[in-house]
């Protein structure tokens, strides 16, 4: 339990998000009202689906509320009559306009998954493994109407392993934000905000272009974001017109010189730019995960095949 019990509202909408709210709750916090994204087509069927924070928010038998933004009288009074000491935001989706931001008697705090001013914006997690970056972390953020612009409360650091991908960062860095928030929610009187200093680097959205492996790159390059992609948008590359997801690789040397996108040697290294790369997982479309052993012994790609170039830009 919590040293103060104070009266939030709570902003967020993935499975990141829901588990700060639930820290939230566990500490024993009053929760006024729960804000998360509208309901949206997903999946194959394209069946409505509420956000892994609004089906928390239910489970927990809290009001929730997902409007399309705040730019009516109506949605920001409604805010305002929360009458909230905080409101706790992690990636909501939404920005919000001052009035939202100066509702709360203390404003509001964003749980940012990077070491601002590192990686400010859409995706930190997985920018911060494709730059090869040796340790990232969780923000507690005083929210300014800049995107992440505004001072630091609370900051926890954690290692980028070599081995680690897109989808185990962020399973430890939202366990991490979900204890620094209730750790700042507690403190609130005593932190003092500290300003970001310059050199602000931006994790922009990632791209479905993006996650074609383009094979002028450097290997070590290519490595990073494929871990830095997996699971979600993952990566791929195309040979013959088909499709081949890469779940795994490693730099390796390359025996000989050849132009980018030729496989060298079996089962499947493959020229790049600088180095070479050894694809050692993939995934053709409808099958299961398979090795790079394992698909060759129903496909020929022996050395000296040209895999698919990417287009260029």
């Amino acid at each position: 339990m919590s040293a103060k019990r104070r009266r939030v509202c709570f902003m967020g909408t993935p499975a990141f998000a829901a588990a700060a709210l639930d820290a939230i709750a566990q500490a024993g916090h009053a929760i006024a009202c729960v804000y998360t994204q509208p309901p949206r087509p997903k999946g194959r069927g394209h069946g409505i689906q509420q956000s892994p924070v609004h089906l928390r928010a239910l489970e927990l038998g809290l009001p929730v509320r997902h409007p399309a933004n705040f730019k009516d009288e109506a949605s920001r009074a409604d805010f305002a009559a929360l009458d909230l000491d905080v409101a706790v935001v992690a990636a909501y989706g939404l920005l919000l306009p001052q009035a939202i931001l100066d509702a709360p008697k203390r404003g509001c705090l964003n749980i940012h998954a990077s070491l601002l001013p590192r990686w400010r914006g859409a995706a930190p997690i997985q920018r911060a493994i494709e730059a090869g970056d040796a340790e990232t972390g969780i923000a507690i953020m005083q929210m300014e109407a800049g995107l992440d612009t505004g001072p630091t409360l609370l900051v926890h650091k954690i290692a980028i392993e070599p081995d680690a991908t897109g989808g185990l960062l962020h399973d430890a860095l939202m366990g991490v934000g979900a204890k620094a928030i209730v750790e700042a929610l507690d403190k609130l009187e005593t932190l003092a905000p500290v300003p970001q200093p310059d050199g602000a680097t931006y994790a922009r959205k990632l791209t479905k272009e993006e996650a074609r492996l383009d094979w002028r790159r450097p290997a070590a390059e290519l490595e990073r974001r494929i871990r830095a992609f997996d699971p979600v948008p993952g990566t791929w590359f195309a040979w013959a017109g088909e499709r081949f997801k890469v779940l795994a690789a490693r730099v390796a040397a390359a025996p000989f010189a050849a132009a980018p996108g030729t496989i060298l040697a079996a089962p499947l290294t493959v020229a790049c730019g600088q180095g070479a790369l050894a694809i050692e997982r993939v995934q053709r479309a409808g099958r299961s995960p398979m090795s790079a052993e394992e698909l060759l012994r129903g496909l020929a790609l022996p050395p000296g095949t040209q895999l698919d170039p990417a287009p260029p830009g």
